[in-house]
């Protein structure tokens, strides 16, 4: 018998003599009762029932497989040709081994929701494949699948060395060490197997060594590969779960793949347990009894059967731990169901067993309960414990410094993200927390959601009152603060002042709504009432940092540098030299006296220069303190940008000025950088007021402009005076540098916005004089082609308007001013001389624009001409086309009418014609009577048609002279009717005379 494999995946069978039977494996039956048939009668050898059997059970149908597997056995036996048996009895082992992976592991005799009784268990199969295995004395690989899947790893892990000693590429023998080497943890030696075979155990390793990124990626590819494998369905839902806080993650997105799992295996005990998990957070206990006992029915590891049961948790907690004594879950509950035992030192041995070398896990919670445990009264166990709660203690700063590196918008959208969660949980017990609607309505404040934060406050507060009146007071009272801080960011005062006024009533020792009602009335321009209440505060909690930082804060605000300066200094060293803000408050004001100092003396430079460094000194030390400080990274910023420790301190000059404006353009450039930084952690407009600063010093006055404006729009809603200056400044030096009038219009309105905002600055006033008469000078130097009459006029009011605040200012008698009289006179009598030729430039421009004007007025006379010519010669043109176009139409009419006339006497000749041939027809008959004449009348006959021929060549002739002078279309229709005429004898009186003539010569040559 010969059997062989086609390449079109089809096997044939040869049966007795010449027959053969072809079975194509990608159509097979799954009723295996013919093909057993087949095979029994053509005697096929073992390897075509091997191949048959395994192509069934690749297919799915296993129960088929396994039938023909027992056939074959049976077959062979009958035949003598046991010894062919091995490969049968191993593939019916691995089938056994398969049936066993969808079956129970223990079967719960008390289960009440998913009862398996009947079913087999997993050690049933295992007891039936090792009887096969041993029955064909299977090879030493089978060996050790069977000991990896009964637990025996020591065993099974030799089996496998064994095999790979002599094939290093055993695939069976690679994945058997692979899952054990897992199974203990040594996860690097495990992926490096795991890489040769397959992308599951990829992705478990590198999932075990925190590459969660990567695992995931491995398990996205294999569930490409094979889209109905329900173990990636599950890993990628646990990967789901273990990203939770993706808020970009549903929660159907999270379940999906443990739907999918489990739909797609329903006796898998890990997603059972996941979606046990899930049932149970929704509160559909009757699902989640069900799923559990599942899960303890069928965990085919121990570790799944940490979490299955919890009647007979001590159990299944040694159960987990006898084979894998480093598992986190299972030692940590045996220790507590010992420690409920009262075995205090059989939990303390498990714990010390999990954390303690070889392959020590890291646990925080097995850290802790280990060293709570030592420290109980026991001899020589409190160094233990306090060791241990020292390493608990310096795990947790790291996480600590961990979290501190993440930035704050990701730390606020986690607190909220858990707080609605806290909340959602809160509300489905009926009592909702009102610590959580006070949480999450300051988290909205903070984002600046206003009116979802007074939304929860009021909530929040509606539930405190719902609780006892000691607890119930505490929680209403800061939530009354806060809501009145919301009232106090809406604009509604009133509300505000009302409810501090109620706080302080309540409690009058509350100084944070003390605070508040001082800033209000600041606020107001009564600094005497803000004044007076800081001092209550003061007074009732004078080591209050909050209070004392609030009142230098205040201090610096009412313009009483020195007091401030005195209050910061004596924080610092009576109270916390290490106080952050008070750092920050001395540094700054180091800063501005030593800025504002004009005292040119060798003492009062080297004074200045003194509180320079102190400035940077005290910012230094509050980084140092806290390195997020952004307010001490930005006073450092702003004295690298204005290098106080250099020329601004009095250091020496720099050697040319290509030097100082490489300095300045360093200096800013660095100080922008730190800005930038600055700003992503601080949102306030003092961080773009300095980064316009710094563009200014570059020459980049667009950025600049658009720091200023981003700063006084966002933050200042457009009333910050400095801001707008700043704006004045920078549009100013624009106009200048791009001599662009619009520009220096732009500054002037800037100017006069700071004006209105502050009447009385004659800081502003002077400046606001200077750009009036520059916008003149700067007209007055253009050429009359750039400016306009309108704009020339304009700026001309301006500069006389200008003369009055110069003169003005210049008369003016005050102590100090914040200019040079002698210059604002100088621009005044500037200003004289330049209003002289004011006129000259207004006729001159008159002149010019009336001559532009003209040219303009004779270019567009020239034009509407030049289109009237233009149009007439087109009316001129489209009128001869209709006068060519109505002549055609004529001619056109004409001819039809034509037409239709001949048609017309063709069709009466047509008449004529048929006519004439009945008259023709009856004539023969008349004269066919006699029979003496009828032999002479066909002698006439044949003489008359051939005269008749000749008469039509005579008349063809003449028709033709004829119609050449008619139309050609019409020539052929009129001989064809002439031609019928001919051979039917109907023509005129002429044509008929000249056939008579023919006929009687015919006649006199017949006679003669």
């Amino acid at each position: 018998m010969d059997d062989s494999t086609s390449s079109g995946r089809s096997i044939d069978i040869e049966l007795g003599g010449q027959e053969v039977i072809t079975i194509d494996l990608d159509n097979l039956d799954p009723n295996p009762e013919d093909v057993l048939d087949l095979l029994k009668d053509g005697q096929c050898t073992i390897w075509v029932w091997t191949k048959l059997a395994g192509e069934y059970w690749r297919r799915g149908y296993l129960p088929a497989a396994e039938k023909i597997a027992l056939t074959a056995i049976e077959s062979f036996r009958a035949n003598g040709a046991a010894a062919s048996l091995p490969p049968m009895y191993s593939l019916l082992a691995n089938i056994q081994i398969a049936n066993a992976r969808k079956a129970p592991k223990l079967i719960l005799a008390d289960a009440r929701q998913d009862i398996m009784i009947g079913e087999k268990s997993k050690e049933e199969y295992y007891r039936e494949a090792a009887q096969y295995l041993n029955a064909g004395e299977r090879e030493v690989t089978d060996a050790g699948e069977g000991q990896l899947a009964t637990r025996s790893m020591d065993d099974a892990l030799r089996s496998f060395d064994g095999v790979l000693a002599e094939k290093p590429t055993n695939v069976v023998a690679l994945l058997g060490k692979a899952r054990i080497l897992y199974a203990r943890r040594s996860y690097r030696e495990a992926l490096k197997l795991f890489q040769d075979v397959l992308r599951i155990g990829i992705g478990l390793c590198l999932w075990a060594l925190d590459h969660k990124a990567k695992a995931k990626l491995a398990w996205q590819r294999s569930l490409e590969l094979n889209p109905s494998e329900w173990s990636v369905q599950l890993l990628l839902g646990l990967e789901a779960i273990n990203a939770s806080k993706n808020e970009n993650i549903t929660e159907a997105e999270r379940t999906h793949s443990f739907l999918s799992a489990f739909n797609a295996n329903q006796k898998s005990a890990a997603a059972a347990n996941a979606l046990c998990e899930l049932f149970l957070q929704k509160g559909n206990h009757k699902r989640a009894l069900k799923l559990a006992e599942r899960t303890v029915q069928f965990a085919d590891t121990l570790t799944i059967l940490t979490e299955g049961s919890h009647v007979h948790a001590t159990k299944y907690f040694s159960t987990a731990t006898e084979g894998q004594p480093k598992h986190t879950l299972g030692a940590i509950g045996l220790a507590q169901m010992q420690m409920h035992n009262d075995e205090m030192a059989a939990a303390i041995h498990t714990l010390d067993t999990l954390i303690q070398p070889p392959n020590p896990q890291r646990s925080l919670q097995a850290t802790v309960m280990l060293a709570s445990l030592r420290a109980h009264p026991r001899p020589g166990e409190r160094s233990k414990a306090r060791d241990l709660f020292d390493r608990v203690i310096k795990s947790i700063e790291i996480d600590e410094a961990r979290l501190n590196s993440i930035g704050p918008s990701e730390n606020l959208d986690r607190v909220n993200k858990a707080l609605r969660e806290a909340l959602r949980i809160s509300e489905a017990t009926g009592q909702a927390n009102p610590r959580v609607y006070n949480n999450l309505g300051a988290l909205q404040q903070l984002e600046g959601n206003l009116q979802d934060a007074r939304s929860f406050y009021e909530k929040s507060l509606i539930g405190a009152s719902g609780l006892g009146p000691e607890s119930g007071e505490s929680i209403s009272t800061s939530i009354l603060y806060n809501l009145a801080r919301v009232y106090e960011e809406q604009g509604e005062e009133v509300m505000a002042k009302d409810a501090y006024e109620k706080l302080v009533s309540r409690h009058p020792e509350y100084v944070d709504a003390k605070i508040r009602q001082a800033q209000m009335l600041a606020n107001l321009n009564r600094p005497n009432e803000a004044h007076e209440l800081l001092k209550q505060c003061l007074a009732s909690q004078n080591s209050n940092l909050n209070v004392r930082a609030f009142y230098t804060y205040f201090l610096i605000q009412t313009n009483l540098p020195k007091l401030a300066k005195d209050f910061v200094f004596a924080t610092l060293k009576e109270h916390d030299k290490h106080d952050v803000y008070a750092l920050c408050a001395a540094g700054w004001i180091q800063y501005y006296q030593s800025r504002e100092s004009r005292d040119t003396s060798t003492k009062g430079i080297e004074e200045r220069k003194r509180g320079f460094q102190r400035t940077a000194e005290f910012y230094e030390k509050a980084l140092q303190l806290d390195p997020l400080c952004s307010f001490a990274a930005q006073g450092l910023a702003i004295i690298t940008a204005e290098d106080a420790l250099g020329t601004l301190s009095g250091g020496p000059p720099p050697t040319s000025g290509a030097d100082e404006a490489h300095r300045r353009l360093k200096n800013a450039r660095d100080a922008l950088d730190v800005f930038a930084k600055v700003r992503e952690s601080m949102n306030d407009g003092s961080v773009y007021l300095n980064m316009g600063h710094c563009h200014y010093y570059r020459d980049e006055f667009d950025r600049a402009i658009e720091s200023y404006e981003t700063a006084s729009t966002r933050f200042y809603n457009g009333h910050n005076i400095s801001i707008l200056l700043c704006l004045c400044r920078s549009w100013y030096s624009k106009a200048t540098k791009d001599h662009s009038f619009v520009a220096m219009n732009t500054a002037l309105k800037y100017a006069q916005m700071a004006f209105h905002l502050q009447p009385n600055d004659k800081a502003t006033t002077y400046n606001i004089a200077m750009i009036q008469q520059k916008s003149a000078e700067m007209l007055f130097a253009i050429p009359p082609a750039k400016r306009s009459l309108k704009d020339l006029q304009k700026v001309i009011d301006q500069a006389s308007h200008a003369q009055k605040l110069f003169a003005s200012l210049a008369a003016d008698k005050s102590q100090m001013v914040p200019y040079n009289r002698d210059i604002a006179d100088q621009r005044r009598k500037y200003g004289d001389n330049m209003l002289r030729k004011a006129e000259e430039h207004l006729t001159t421009q008159r002149q010019f624009e009336a001559e532009s004007q003209a040219k303009l007025d004779a270019a567009r006379r020239k034009r509407q001409e030049e289109k009237e010519q233009q149009e007439e010669k087109e009316r001129v043109r489209m009128n001869e086309l209709r006068i060519e176009s109505e002549k055609l139409a004529e001619e056109r009419r004409l001819a039809r009418e034509q037409a239709m006339e001949w048609t017309r006497e063709v069709r009466m000749e047509s008449d004529e014609e048929r006519e004439r041939k009945v008259k023709k027809t009856r004539k023969p008959k008349t004269e066919g009577g006699s029979g003496d004449e009828a032999e002479p009348k066909k002698k006439r006959r044949g003489k008359l048609k051939k005269a008749s021929s000749q008469g039509d060549l005579e008349d063809q002739a003449t028709i033709s002279e004829e119609e050449e002078e008619k139309p050609t279309k019409k020539r052929s229709v009129k001989k064809r009717v002439v031609r019928d005429e001919d051979e039917e004898e109907t023509a005129g009186p002429r044509k008929k005379q000249f056939k008579s003539k023919a006929m009687l010569s015919d006649t006199d040559d017949e006679m003669s």
